[in-house]
Parts: structure tokens; sequence; C-alpha cells
């Protein structure tokens, strides 16, 4: 087991982390969208924030909007994350109370994003949410109101097709799209013939041990506090009013990459009131 371990501290350990993530992604099966697969990736790892980053990946149907989600969802580790195909609105009230607290919540159709839109707005916003319910008590059977409670923060992970989804809902998300280019399909062509072959085979051998290794990186992930020494001589567009949000964005992204850095970093304390708080401090190549 501490060999194991030793290993997936290495991989957390490399100088050059988020070039061999983009990477791994090649050699896992993604065709090109390298920024849109980091970005999702980062994404991911910020479910261990007290805010999360959301994403929306929007494009036309079959340009690859699921392909790139699973390619980024299958690195996470099977327990950290929850995916649906469809939603119905009032199906997030009755995922329990903490089945989706620092997890990711994948949904990967059009309609169902559509009908949730509501409910997702709040779990981002909120952080949780709580829906009353009446229903019929099995022994008197008087009507009685039970309070339905789910707690975040929740990372949410969408695709969609649509181009007029809630505007409330597309400001607490960074929104991805796709390549649709005649290069990038026929790049993907190419790569389903290479899946045929021989080397195609042994490729996919290769690709499940990445993918294990990265699901184990992430375990040893912890959701330690993040410090920006250098947040406030950042600047940031402020001409409309959706940058702040935006600017949270933005802020949220830098705190992503340093905490997958952590095990490149010195856990920092501070006891604040007998309580010691562990953090890890931002630096300028994290900006960058």
């Amino acid at each position: 087991m501490m060999g194991a371990h030793s290993i997936r501290g290495r991989a957390l350990k490399d100088n050059n982390l988020v070039g061999r993530i983009i990477e791994d992604f090649a050699k896992t099966g993604l065709v090109g969208e390298p920024s849109n697969a980091l970005m999702g990736y980062l994404a991911c790892v910020s479910r261990k924030l007290n805010i999360p980053l959301a994403i929306i990946v929007q494009s036309t149907s079959a340009a690859g909007k699921s392909a790139l989600m699973d390619a980024v969802l299958k690195l996470v580790p099977e327990e950290d994350r929850v995916h649906y195909s469809a939603m119905t609105g009032q199906s997030l009230f009755y995922l329990g109370e903490t089945n989706l607290k620092h997890k990711i919540l994948g949904i990967a159709e059009e309609e169902g994003v559509r009908q949730a839109a509501y409910a997702l707005k709040l779990l981002q916003s909120q952080g949780e949410l709580t829906i009353a319910s009446t229903g019929k008590d099995p022994q008197s059977g008087k009507l009685v109101t039970e309070e339905y409670r789910v707690e975040g923060p929740v990372m949410l992970f969408l695709t969609t097709t649509a181009i007029d989804i809630d505007e409330e809902l597309l400001n607490r998300c960074v929104v991805l799209s796709i390549n649709e280019s005649r290069e990038q399909t026929a790049a993907i062509q190419q790569r389903q013939r290479q899946a045929r072959t021989l080397s195609g085979l042994l490729a996919r051998n290769e690709s499940e041990h990445i993918i294990q290794q990265h699901q184990n990186a992430q375990r040893l992930l912890r959701p330690l506090a993040v410090v920006n020494p250098y947040a406030e001589q950042l600047a940031f567009a402020d001409s409309r009013t959706r940058t702040r949000r935006d600017h949270e964005k933005y802020l949220t992204l830098i705190d992503s990459i340093t905490l997958l850095y952590q095990y490149q970093r010195d856990i920092k304390t501070i006891d604040r009131d007998g309580q010691v708080i562990e953090y890890v401090e931002a630096t300028l190549d994290d900006i960058a």
C-alpha cells in the first residue's frame, strides 16, 4: 500500500503536471480540445473547494460534447462523481443529505439541464437545496410536511445543444465550446481508424492504467484552504455587471490550480481561536 501511495504522490509532484494531464487526455482517447479538457479537469479539482467552479459544454449534436465530459469524468474517482443522462426539475431535491457534498454532478442531456435549471442555479449559488414536501403519514394517515435537504457544495458539469439555456445558470458557469472544424472531424476519424489496429489495442490497455493513476492521485488531494497573496494586485474587466461573477470564476480557477499543486508546496497552518487551519498559497506560476 505504501508503494502505491508513493507512486500516486510522485504523479502530483511532477513539475510539468499540467502538461502531463493534457498528454494523458490524448493517451486516453480524447482528440484535440486540450484547453477545454484542462479546464474541465481543474474544475473537477475545484469540487474540494468551498465554492467550486461549474462547467457547461455547448455544441451542436454529435460534435463531441459528451466525449469531452466523459474523458474528464473518467479521471475522477467513481465515489466523487454522480452522472445522469437526464434529470427532472424536482429530482435534485431528493438526492439525500450529503450525497453530493464536494462531489461532481454531471448531467449529459439538454432537456435534463433545462428542467433542472432552477434547482441547479440554487445549488450553485446557495451551496444547498431545501424543499418542503407534503405526504401522508403511513401510520396515522394524516398529511405531514417533510423537509428534504441536499447539502453542497457541488461541482456542476453539464452538456447541452441548446443556445437559449437559462441566462442565470449560464452566468454561474464556465461555458466551453467544442471545436467543430473539418480538421477536427478528420482527426477524430483518424483516431477511430487507429483504434482498430494492434497499436490501438495496446493504447486501450495503457489508457486503463492512466485512468486508474489519475483517479488514485485525485484521492490524495486534500480539501485545503487556498490563500492568494497576490489577489489584491490582480485586475479584471469591470465594464459589465456580469463580470462580478466572471471575476469570482477567475479567482476560483487560480485556487484550483494551487490545490492541484499542493504536493509541490508547503502546507502552512494558522491558529484561529484554538482551531488550526491548514492552507496552501498560490504562486505567480499558478496565476500565469
